[in-house]
């Protein structure tokens, strides 16, 4: 992808979504801060501009309110680069013809939501070419990059190795204090499994203790539902098993159909589970419109968690 497209999708982006990611996380990195956090009384070394004269009219004694330190977010993006993430069949205004340039779309538009001073971003890939480390950056600017990279990764044969099992194990494991961690995969196993408990559970479950999940799942409209066109030849793009169906077959459209929706129906149980927010982006939606909506859920359901926590306290 050339540098214009993604200044046209920048521009759209940012007209659809007004930042909402942007300072809802905290790290542990400590920066200025200038929100207030809470009152005391004032101490000798105080700064004097913040002194509370409202409070300290009613008391009788000086008070000074604590700011708030504001908190570097690290964010790490681990993206699924195997063969099965370069099938797709949509190409509509706002949609990504296959998976894994869907994906890179997705990377970018978290790099930019989440840019702000210390944030950085890095990333790691997984597929037919092993597991890669991309060096973090400024979030704006490893986004960027990230997408290019991304953009022409494809791989259409061979097994990917490691696995995402193994892929999310590689990453919890990585130094750092707690931050944002993205998990970009369409979740289809190599081996076939559709039912819990998938091998990636595990490793997904320790990551959410440490840090704030987002499980991304990449999804093409076919995957979901074959089309009525006779004879097809399916190719398992890893393994290179081919077999015939006939898709004008209705009852076993529907046996697919099924199938399939139960399968990704157990993919989100198992991410709810594991503690982790759950984003499904498909090749044949609009994108920014289902990752704006994903960010509404989340912006309010973070308010309600931070509402509960005041009134605990």
């Amino acid at each position: 992808m050339t540098a214009q497209p993604w200044r046209a999708l920048d521009l759209g982006l940012r007209r659809r979504i007004d930042s909402m990611m942007t300072g809802d996380h905290e790290g542990t990195r400590l920066g200025v801060g200038t929100e207030r956090e809470e009152l005391a009384r004032y101490q000798p070394g105080d700064d004097v501009r913040r002194i509370d004269w409202n409070i300290t009219a009613r008391s009788m004694e000086p008070h000074v309110w604590r700011p708030r330190a504001d908190n570097r977010l690290d964010t790490w993006v681990l993206v699924d680069t195997s063969p099965s993430m370069t099938f797709g069949t949509a190409a509509y205004e706002n949609t990504a013809d296959e998976k894994h340039e869907l994906a890179a779309r997705i990377v970018w538009a978290l790099g930019l939501l989440t840019d702000a001073p210390g944030n950085t971003m890095g990333m790691a890939t997984f597929g037919a070419d092993g597991l890669r480390w991309h060096r973090p950056d400024r979030s704006r600017f490893a986004a960027s990059r990230a997408a290019q990279t991304l953009a022409g990764m494809g791989t259409r044969t061979g097994a990917g190795s490691p696995g995402l099992a193994e892929a999310i194990t590689a990453l919890s494991s990585r130094r750092g204090g707690p931050g944002l961690r993205v998990v970009v995969s369409d979740f289809l196993d190599p081996d076939g499994a559709t039912e819990p408990p998938f091998d990636w559970q595990a490793p997904l479950r320790r990551l959410s203790a440490r840090h704030d999940v987002i499980a991304v799942e990449i999804v093409d409209p076919r995957e979901l539902e074959l089309p009525d066109v006779g004879a097809v030849v399916l190719v398992d793009p890893e393994s290179g098993r081919q077999r015939q169906v006939w898709t004008s077959d209705r009852r076993f459209r529907r046996r697919y159909r099924d199938a399939a929706a139960g399968h990704r129906a157990a993919v989100a149980a198992g991410i709810a589970a594991c503690g982790a927010d759950h984003l499904r982006a498909s090749t044949g939606r609009d994108w920014i419109r289902d990752l704006a909506a994903f960010l509404r859920d989340r912006q309010r359901t973070m308010g309600r968690a931070a509402s509960r926590r005041s009134r605990r306290r």
